[in-house]
């Protein structure tokens, strides 16, 4: 079953009156925060976090739409850490440059992510209004694209670019990471030990994913940090607590059988995204609970994420129906 959308059903997707409620009420919760300090008010940051496949994509697209348009009438720009991958070179030359760890055989975990960029454009879209127009009109950052795509499904960054401009009210950043911390040496090695529900004893091991390979990565995702510190608000989109990773596979397929029927057939194998997926599972298992955990940054002393209290899980199903939701 491919991703419901309003074209298909003639309605919204069930998700998204959910999402809107969630966004204008953190939105009128940021606004007065600001209000009476004769300075602009920057725009809502909200990390959106979803697995591969889930909808998180779509969904936040939609959303969107639905914000800009009446009674709303909102300035929303959509920023995706998939756009923020390092260009094919890049990521052909990180891989080359560490070929024992499976994890960076390509694009997916942190480590694999332009961080000087990223951290450059959050940092832009944080004071987007602060800044005073031109002669050329309002202050504007053009937001990259990855075609996912490109080199048999490998991808790279795209030429071009999308233009945001300001003033913006609210910034909606999704990725399938996005809000996800490192954790202590000891922690990768207790959870290295245990089995992956849905997915086996074994997984980590038979994949070629050793305890040094996480750590790398684990290394890699400190980075990240400071991106996650900018967020004002969160949307976790979270399949059923009884197959909490069995269902992506499914769900990622189906995301690249049908970007191939809208661009000609060009993309991965089923066997490439199945492999694809694999790379990704360690840092679900590894990282994800971050959102609501955040990390310890010394022992004895944990950072708490700076949206805790400001944000909506949306629990969904085998096929993408809303569960139910709860906040955090």
């Amino acid at each position: 079953m491919s991703v419901e959308t309003k074209e298909t059903t003639g309605r919204l997707p069930e998700a998204i009156p959910h999402l809107e409620a969630h966004v204008l009420a953190e939105l009128s919760h940021h606004r007065m925060k600001y209000s009476g300090a004769g300075s602009t008010i920057p725009p809502l940051i909200v990390g959106v976090q979803g697995p591969q496949g889930s909808g998180k994509t779509y969904l936040t697209s939609i959303l969107r739409n639905v914000l800009q348009a009446p009674p709303h009438n909102l300035s929303v720009a959509v920023l995706s850490l998939d756009d923020l991958y390092l260009p094919h070179d890049d990521l052909v030359n990180l891989a080359a440059a560490h070929p024992d760890n499976a994890l960076l055989r390509g694009r997916g975990q942190p480590g694999t992510h332009d961080v000087t960029l990223g951290t450059q454009l959050l940092n832009q879209l944080k004071h987007i209004n602060d800044a005073q127009p031109s002669a050329s009109g309002p202050a504007t950052i053009e937001l990259p694209q990855f075609d996912k795509s490109a080199f048999g499904g490998e991808g790279d960054r795209a030429p071009h670019g999308t233009a945001v401009r300001a003033p913006l009210d609210v910034v909606l950043f999704e990725g399938w990471c996005v809000g996800f911390y490192p954790i202590s040496r000891d922690e990768v090695e207790r959870r290295y030990a245990r089995p992956i529900p849905g997915l086996g004893d074994d997984f980590l091991r038979t994949k070629g994913y050793r305890v040094e390979d996480v750590l790398d990565v684990n290394a890699r995702l400190t980075q990240y940090v400071a991106w996650w510190n900018l967020f004002d608000a969160f949307i976790q989109i979270s399949p059923p607590d009884d197959h909490p990773y069995d269902y992506i596979y499914k769900w990622r397929l189906q995301q690249e059988h049908d970007m191939k029927a809208r661009n000609g057939g060009k993309g991965m194998s089923d066997v490439q995204v199945e492999r694809f997926v694999d790379r990704y599972i360690p840092g679900y298992v590894f990282f994800g609970d971050g959102v609501t955990e955040g990390y310890e940054e010394a022992p004895g002393r944990r950072v708490l994420p700076p949206w805790l209290g400001h944000g909506l899980r949306l629990r969904i199903g085998e096929n993408r129906e809303v569960l139910g939701t709860s906040t955090f």
